[in-house]
């Protein structure tokens, strides 16, 4: 990065910070005010220009992260004029200025976008911690807060590119072997519940059997029943005709 720009220009303040500090402060603001606008313009050329089968999904995200963005140019250019500084806000300033690489007009379809701006929102990211940490020491607990902010919000971002990302690397690692181990015991536990299922569960087949034995049984024994009767009545009826 190289530094054309005066940033730490200031107008009178009457604001309770010393001017010392206020020029650390304005120096690092347009430092962070530089790479925003870079970041913001990079996350529109992927929204233009990504391709493939997962277009409109990302074409929406990276319009709404491009927003998000936006958003932050105007917070970082007012702090700094809040505090007395100069924002050094075109597009020609801010590339002269970023820290950022170019973005590479060779990406094409998702996964090549998303590649590209989580190596450049991981940077970013850092910057806007290691400010934290300086605006702090300086005892400026509004910058440091407004860092914050957009600190928690560019680590979700990267979050949600690198989540695009994670399938091929998780597939890299020894994280498959975890897996298999967890899916071994797994299957050894599902086989003794199944033995288990086996052991309790009673014997239907031979209750049937037992129930249909039954069943013929007393069948049997009532038509006996009803044999031995009407043999009865029928020695009856001849003893009487006799």
């Amino acid at each position: 990065m190289t530094e054309k720009y005066n940033f730490s220009r200031l107008y009178p303040t009457r604001i309770d910070i010393g001017s010392d500090t206020c020029s650390i402060l304005v120096v690092l603001l347009n430092k962070t005010l530089a790479a925003t606008l870079d970041l913001k313009t990079q996350v529109k050329q992927a929204h233009w220009n990504v391709k493939g089968t997962d277009f409109y999904q990302l074409h929406e995200m990276f319009d709404e992260m491009a927003g998000e963005l936006e958003d932050y140019v105007d917070t970082v250019a007012e702090r700094i004029t809040t505090l007395g500084g100069y924002a050094f806000g075109t597009a020609r300033m801010a590339s002269a200025s970023s820290m950022l690489p170019e973005y590479p007009t060779e990406a094409v379809d998702g996964v090549e976008h998303i590649t590209a701006l989580a190596d450049r929102f991981a940077p970013y990211a850092k910057h806007l911690r290691d400010a934290i940490t300086k605006t702090s020491d300086l005892n400026d607990a509004d910058t440091s807060d407004m860092y914050t902010e957009i600190s928690r919000t560019i680590d979700k971002r990267l979050w949600f590119l690198e989540a695009h990302l994670h399938q091929k690397a998780i597939a890299t690692e020894n994280y498959p072997i975890k897996v298999t181990a967890i899916a071994e015991d797994t299957e050894e536990i599902e086989d003794t519940e199944d033995t288990e299922e086996e052991e309790t569960k009673p014997n239907t087949t031979t209750s049937k059997t037992k129930t249909t034995a039954a069943s013929n049984a007393k069948t049997r024994a009532a038509k006996t029943k009803t044999t031995t009767a009407a043999k009865t009545n029928t020695s009856k009826l001849r003893g009487r005709r006799k």
